[in-house]
């Protein structure tokens, strides 16, 4: 593919804060590019006018499948089967995911608008018009596990229960981070402030997807040959997206996005690092009953009291039913001892069992999940708070009473 040029665009009301630039891309294809902020009436209204005019063959978006599955499926998110989320470890991100989509609905309450309703302009005019609407961005689940995967493992979990405590903890969004929104990545905004180091998150957050999205427009303009297309992207991302093409578009697409849509592999060692635990514990057991029986005995008391007492504290801090709060307890001090079942994952199962989310539950998730009581509130994110927090007291009581332990060994 030839290299790319900058073509200046006409200016017009909405310049100012909309940014529009056009590219060649050889051989008579032209890529416009809409910078736009994801809480801005303004950016909506542009995307409405510049499908109007006609000139585009195509209609490129900064969607992912699943997110854009949302927008035109809204109710997408009754037809979850929660206990088959859980079982398959990926409450962590569907609770992120609300996290994140709660954090954009509360900006854009603070400007009176819908949140993403740019992209939802876009996806609408297009098909009203037969235009191709194009995804090109890459699946938020796999941005999320790249970050994952991008801090060190010490710092992982703060950063995930950083993300919802900071979202869930307060209802109005200061006028920076409104700015912030709209001068960048509604992810990026989100997750800035809780990293301590900012490479960690603009890899995955920016640069990765900036690389992402230019290949993705790249394959599809080729492939199809789109003389016109509209890309609409968020402001943040129109920097990196315009230096890519103009520098490396003989780069391939494929290539690229196969690079970018893997998920890296886990540390061996950190797969063996709950059986050595388990190991550990076991020894020790073995060891204080083989000196004395009342020893013996007083290791596993102190085992249950204080494995079952914490993951049933984190299950009460959800408001689980109490039979779900009893399970924790008493499954807590058995699953710790087999580490491909956790407290979580039976005390959630005992929820859903106990108090099965309705319909309603799964309608209403995007609208509670925006003020903090509505996380306990509704059926399916309580359901996901006993999951985390249960799961999260079984894992502090393994390692408290693992030490109580030894102390038990020590003093004998």
């Amino acid at each position: 593919m030839s290299e790319s040029k900058t073509i200046q665009s006409p200016h017009d009301a909405h310049q100012a804060t909309e940014p529009l630039q056009t590219f060649e891309l050889g051989q008579n294809r032209k890529l416009t590019i809409l910078g736009t902020a994801h809480v801005s009436q303004a950016s909506a209204d542009k995307v409405q006018e510049l499908i109007a005019t006609q000139a585009f063959d195509a209609v490129a978006v900064e969607l992912c499948p699943s997110r854009y599955k949302a927008i035109v499926n809204p109710d997408l998110l009754a037809k979850m089967d929660l206990f088959q989320v859980i079982r398959k470890g990926q409450a962590y991100m569907v609770a992120a995911s609300l996290a994140l989509g709660a954090f954009q609905q509360r900006m854009a309450e603070n400007l009176g608008i819908e949140p993403g309703a740019e992209m939802r302009t876009a996806v609408r005019d297009a098909q009203a018009a037969k235009l191709p609407v194009l995804l090109i961005d890459r699946e938020i689940g796999t941005t999320l596990k790249r970050i994952y995967h991008n801090f060190p493992w010490w710092q992982r979990f703060g950063l995930f229960s950083g993300l919802l405590a900071s979202i869930m903890s307060h209802d109005k969004v200061s006028a920076e981070e409104i700015e912030r929104l709209k001068e960048g990545d509604v992810l990026e905004s989100t997750f800035s402030q809780l990293a301590e180091n900012q490479r960690d998150l603009y890899g995955p957050l920016i640069s990765e997807r900036d690389a992402y999205m230019s290949a993705r427009l790249l394959k599809e303009i080729t492939e199809n040959n789109y003389q016109h297309t509209l890309a609409i992207v968020g402001a943040g991302h129109m920097q990196g997206i315009r230096q890519i093409l103009q520098t490396d578009a003989s780069r391939s697409p494929d290539d690229t996005i196969r690079q970018l849509d893997i998920i890296p592999d886990a540390a061996r060692w950190i797969k063996y690092v709950p059986w050595f635990i388990v190991a550990l514990i076991l020894t020790g057991f073995g060891i204080g009953f083989q000196r004395s029986p009342d020893i013996g005995m007083a290791m596993i008391i102190d085992w249950v009291i204080i494995n079952g007492g914490l993951s049933a504290t984190g299950a009460a801090i959800a408001l689980a039913h109490p039979l779900t709060i009893v399970t924790a307890f008493l499954a807590a001090p058995l699953t710790s001892l087999n580490p491909m079942v956790g407290a979580g994952m039976v005390a959630a199962a005992a929820e859903i069992f106990l108090r099965k989310p309705q319909v309603s539950d799964f309608s209403r998730l995007r609208q509670d999940t925006i003020r903090l009581k509505g996380w306990w509130k509704n059926r399916v994110t309580r359901t996901l708070l006993i999951f985390l927090l249960a799961s999260f007291g079984s894992a502090i009581g393994t390692y408290v009473a693992g030490f109580r332990i030894f102390e038990h060994l020590s003093g004998s």
